[in-house]
């Protein structure tokens, strides 16, 4: 049986994205800081909030290579509607570096919760989606990795731009981590979306 259009485009579309490989690197650290991590966990809440952001990091960073195609020329002249593609790609991206995460924690009890997650995943792709706009798919890992540097060695947030710059590592419910993740999040895919990854 041949298959349909859409599969056979969705296939090369993974290949070109590098997509297996960056899968694996996504499961691969969350299974490892699990497993690490597994006899120094409590059942019944999140730990330090420091893991789940490595991990979370280190899946933004393993996914933005999928940011730009093998030919940037083709990405830009192909006859497809590429905001779309490029704003879907985004966003499952950091469900899927969300949902991994989620999933290996449960059999040894939570290391973030499920806010922190979805919050820190959405603001990381999209600090990965505009270091894909500013310096193109094979420096997109920078940004995240930068902010990351910034926020781990800060002194404590005892001040708003203190906790702008270490938003990834305050728990879920403070105001000015979502705001500045959710501002990443929009800002960054939106660039992506429309501009795409530079040349």
């Amino acid at each position: 049986m041949i298959p349909s259009v859409p599969v056979r485009w969705l296939t090369l579309y993974a290949r070109s994205r590098q997509i297996p490989a960056s899968l694996a690197a996504v499961v691969a650290s969350a299974v490892t800081v699990a497993v690490l991590t597994r006899d120094g966990r409590e059942g019944d809440g999140p730990t330090d909030q420091g893991l789940p952001v490595l991990v979370l990091a280190a899946g933004a960073m393993a996914v933005s290579v999928g940011l730009s195609g093998q030919d940037p020329a083709l990405d830009r002249t192909a006859a497809i509607r590429w905001v779309p593609r490029r704003a879907a790609h985004v966003l499952l991206a950091g469900a899927i570096v969300a949902a991994v995460l989620l999933t290996v924690q449960i059999p040894g009890g939570p290391m973030a919760t499920a806010a922190f997650v979805v919050r820190d995943s959405a603001g990381l792709l999209g600090l990965a989606a505009l270091g894909a706009a500013l310096a193109g798919g094979q420096y997109a890992w920078t940004l995240p990795f930068a902010w990351l540097s910034v926020a781990i060695f800060a002194p404590p947030p005892t001040n708003t731009p203190m906790q702008v710059a270490t938003w990834m590592l305050l728990p879920s419910g403070t105001t000015a981590g979502m705001w500045t993740a959710l501002l990443l999040a929009v800002v960054g895919t939106a660039a992506y979306a429309v501009a795409g990854p530079r040349r």
